[in-house]
């Protein structure tokens, strides 16, 4: 049995989903923070629970060559990024093997190590920031929380992000300083300012900066955008937020535009789609056009195709999915990302494709019932993946393939077992990393039905 604050010397097997290493000391698993392949520790441990246990590195005994110094210095206590200790290929080559053995030991396959499209660059490449703002030792702070908990570290520049990210920040703090704006405090549930959250379309340069606040108006919100305009070249657009409401959900109900348009426009796969606040839109445009591209490969369209797109979101996979298919529908649950989807077909002059909102499980069952036989049936689901009632109604709409793009390697795996168990079998599979320095890593496969 382990104990707490005892030191054991171990080495590192594997990685877990969340980018921690894996250690094993008398058979329990222990997981160890800004761990490197293959080293070996004196490791304390730092938690002993029921089926496994923590630890940290007290001395490295065998260092990794993958091993190198972070340039973020925030790295360690924010808990944006798991990889800034390690060179970028080592950090490839923990994804692609987790994708591996996630769809070999859940899935049911034997596949061989799959390919990973590397990302160009690890900075700068996230067009979404979310900074949550609280006060700390001198006034009102922004950044991100600290790993495992709210407390803001007020990260000074991160470097995943672009540089209006940051613009905006030190501009909505300065503002808010010049007229004492309190930050919004969890506990009591007071305070005014949550978050600062900015989304930039790379393609365009444009720029929106939404506040979220814990009430109606800010003061002085002239003064609010006439800060930002000055600071924040490409600005468009300046939305304020109304989130009353308790919780981790960072977005509420309650939408104002206070400057400029009340959304921003990016060009994706040679597409112009529509982006608000709530829109979902990959965080990283040049590997999602890499991403999708893998996905219409895999989809081998010929232009005679019905193609059915679950979980479509704003219609970005479904509107690439129709300049090569004859027909394309695409679901959603959310209502506003339907409204985005119809506007972004209109916009792009693309009169093959339609829309309708729904959730994934009871859309692909009314189809089914309806007698509807897609050719092609794509799914970007959730991480939680797919429900039993929409792999049941796929199943029974019998697509000739199945493009399944997932941002979970454990439930896609779950997925497909039970999809090759159902009929189908799995040709292809390939991962594209969306999220460098981060542990996520987003997956392609293609599943064909056996006759």
């Amino acid at each position: 049995m382990l104990k707490k604050n005892e030191i054991y010397r171990t080495v590192v097997s594997g990685f877990t989903s969340e980018g921690l290493g894996v250690c094993r000391v008398d058979g329990c698993a222990v997981f160890v923070p800004n761990a490197a392949p293959d080293e070996e520790y004196d490791l304390r441990i730092t938690h002993v629970g029921r089926h496994a246990a923590y630890g940290r590195i007290e001395r490295i005994l065998t260092a990794s060559p993958d091993r190198c110094t972070r340039l973020c210095p925030d790295a360690k206590r924010c808990g944006g990024c798991d990889f800034w200790h390690l060179r970028y290929p080592a950090e490839c080559r923990i994804k692609a093997q987790r994708v591996t053995d996630a769809l070999n030991r859940i899935g049911g396959q034997n596949l061989p190590l799959v390919a990973l499209t590397p990302a160009p660059t690890c900075e700068g490449y996230r067009n979404k920031a979310q900074f949550p703002v609280a006060m700390g030792k001198t006034g009102i702070e922004a950044g991100f929380f600290e790993k495992g908990t709210h407390n803001v570290v007020p990260v000074e520049h991160c470097r995943i992000q672009p540089a209006c990210a940051e613009q905006a920040r030190s501009a909505v703090l300065r503002y808010a300083r010049r007229w004492s704006i309190p930050a919004y405090d969890e506990t009591a549930r007071t305070g005014l300012l949550r978050h600062i959250y900015v989304r930039h379309a790379e393609a365009t340069e444009q720029v929106l900066v939404c506040l979220v606040v814990n009430g109606e108006r800010l003061p002085h919100e002239d003064d609010l955008v006439d800060t930002l305009r000055r600071a924040v070249p490409g600005l468009r657009s300046v939305v304020l937020n109304t989130n009353t409401r308790s919780g981790n959900a960072v977005l509420g109900e309650t939408m104002r535009t206070l400057w400029g348009d009340d959304a921003i426009e990016d060009i994706l796969c040679g597409l112009r789609f529509r982006i608000s606040p709530r829109s979902f839109y990959q965080v990283n445009r040049t590997q999602a056009e890499r991403l999708y591209g893998k996905a219409l490969a895999v989809a081998g369209l010929t232009g005679t195709e019905t193609v059915l797109d679950l979980y479509c979101g704003t219609g970005t996979i479904t509107l690439c999915l129709a300049r090569q298919a004859k027909r394309a529908v695409g679901v959603e649950l959310v209502e506003a990302a339907i409204r985005d989807a119809q506007e972004n077909a209109r916009r792009n002059g693309i009169g093959n494709a339609e829309f309708f909102c729904a959730d994934a499980g009871q859309a692909a069952q009314r189809l089914c019932a309806a007698g509807e036989t897609p050719d092609v049936i794509v799914v970007d689901p959730p991480r939680k993946g797919l429900s039993a009632d929409v792999i049941e109604a796929m199943v029974r709409m019998a697509p000739q393939r199945i493009v399944y793009v997932s941002c979970d390697p454990a439930t896609l795996a779950r997925d497909v077992r039970s999809l090759t168990q159902q009929g189908y079998a799995l040709t292809h599979a390939e991962a594209v990393d969306l999220f460098p320095r981060c542990a996520h890593v987003e997956t392609v496969c293609r599943l064909e039905r056996v006759e």
